[in-house]
């Protein structure tokens, strides 16, 4: 069964509200069983516009990572980096 991923660019605002959220999403990640795979805001950027801190996370298949994305758990720490960020996030499936 191919991996699912979670693609994300984030824009942060308010760094102090970030890491609270920060705290709250890692032990989320974990139970979904998702690793990340890349964190940071030094993406080497060839095209296009955006900035800020790409993030990747990988789980077991698209399904987790919906289930990830939709809990409740996830969804109550979302509002806290929406309220310190802006994000482009998606879900894709693996290729393998």
């Amino acid at each position: 069964m191919p991996k699912g991923y979670l693609v994300a660019n984030i824009r942060i605002q308010d760094n102090e509200k970030f890491a609270a959220f920060s705290g709250m999403a890692t032990p989320i990640i974990e139970a979904h069983g998702g690793k990340v795979l890349a964190r940071g805001p030094n993406a080497e950027r060839h095209e296009g516009q955006l900035k800020g801190t790409v993030m990747m996370i990988e789980f077991e298949s698209l399904e987790t990572a919906r289930k990830f994305y939709l809990s409740e758990e996830y969804q109550a720490a979302k509002a806290i980096r929406d309220e310190c960020s802006e994000t482009d996030l998606m879900l894709i499936e693996g290729t393998e």
